[in-house]
């Protein structure tokens, strides 16, 4: 098997492509040959040295990927040679074949591209987590979607259309925003020109949001508390402006936790507003919970309510260059790997 390997923190260059011996799946496990993998700004975290979870170097990241299972351990019933599958891993998958637990495996629909089924979990389950089980949006809703042409904005976007009568603020660059309207954002804003808390406040006339999904971190998380309504609800899930260029930058991380508001739980009494944080990496204990979601979603791919939207397919000969594009915050919707090229 071939693997993208980053041997040490830098920039897109630490990257390169390892040949390594074909893993064989264990109790419990599945082996796939993996067609698709997904690039998340986790592994861009990893890579630059600012991601606590990730492996210790040299390492293989790689949350999720869709692929053909063609290998079985013991005891695995759900799961056969030739199925189609989409799957998370926890790390491992940015690679010609993966081994994961069959629990973290479902067949794909047969309409289900592959590109489709590697673009699905990681953006799919972390807006679905925020959206329909922290703090679960109700019809007649408003909310706002930070970097909302990413995978996880247009994940969040298609899961708000599915509630009736939800009104969709987005932030992205002016050149997404005829993008986003046709994807169903209704005031697009754009991040560079225009401050999103004045915009916000001026649409509502005052009265703000019900809902904020903030990868941005920092000092953002307390500018969208601003733009929340009482009972409103902030979901925090990232923080993606602790990576400032290439290479891990000490002055920004400090400069990012300096900026950081701590809110009492007496302080958020008084305002009635919530937060609630969303990390996928730290649910996968929760296999029942992230599996009945994977279903759910499956079902909504099946109705066509949703469909994740590819950006672009690099292949793992080109990582550097794909990380330098969701770096540069370049991609509309998912960019992914093939494995195969």
């Amino acid at each position: 098997m071939h693997a993208l390997v980053n041997r040490k923190a830098g920039g897109p260059d630490v990257l390169e492509v390892e040949t390594r011996p074909d893993p064989s799946p264990g109790p419990g496990e599945v082996r796939l040959r993996v067609k698709r993998a997904g690039l998340n700004f986790a592994d861009i975290a990893a890579r630059v040295g600012l991601y606590p979870d990730a492996p210790k170097f040299p390492m293989v990241m790689g949350y999720e990927v869709s692929g053909v299972v063609d290998g079985v351990g013991s005891g695995v019933t759900t799961l056969r040679d030739g199925d189609r599958v989409t799957a998370t891993c926890r790390f491992g998958g940015q690679a010609s074949m993966v081994c994961v637990p069959a629990t973290q495996a479902r067949r794909m629909p047969d309409a289900m591209t592959f590109d489709e089924g590697a673009a699905l979990p990681v953006n799919y389950l972390t807006a679905y987590q925020m959206l329909f089980w922290t703090a679960p949006l109700l019809p007649g809703m408003s909310v706002l979607v930070h970097m909302a042409a990413g995978g996880v904005g247009l994940a969040a976007i298609q899961l708000c259309r599915t509630v009736p009568g939800v009104t969709i603020f987005g932030t992205a660059s002016a050149a997404k925003h005829d993008f986003l309207r046709t994807a169903g954002v209704h005031h697009p804003i754009d991040y560079r020109t225009q401050d999103f808390v004045a915009e916000v406040m001026k649409r509502t006339g005052g009265r703000g949001v019900d809902r904020v999904l903030d990868a941005l971190g920092g000092k953002d998380w307390e500018r969208s508390v601003s733009t929340l309504r009482s009972g409103g609800t902030l979901y925090a899930f990232g923080w993606a402006n602790m990576v400032d260029g290439e290479k891990r930058n000490l002055l920004t991380v400090a400069r990012q936790f300096l900026s950081l508001k701590r809110w009492s739980p007496m302080e958020l009494m008084d305002l009635n507003k919530g937060i609630v944080g969303v990390n996928l990496g730290h649910l996968w204990h929760e296999t029942e919970l992230l599996g009945a979601h994977l279903e759910a979603l499956l079902r909504l791919s099946e109705r066509g309510a949703v469909r994740p939207h590819v950006d672009r397919v690099f292949p793992l000969s080109k990582a550097g260059e794909a990380h330098a594009w969701v770096q540069a915050r370049k991609n509309v919707g998912k960019v992914l790997f093939d494995v195969e090229a």
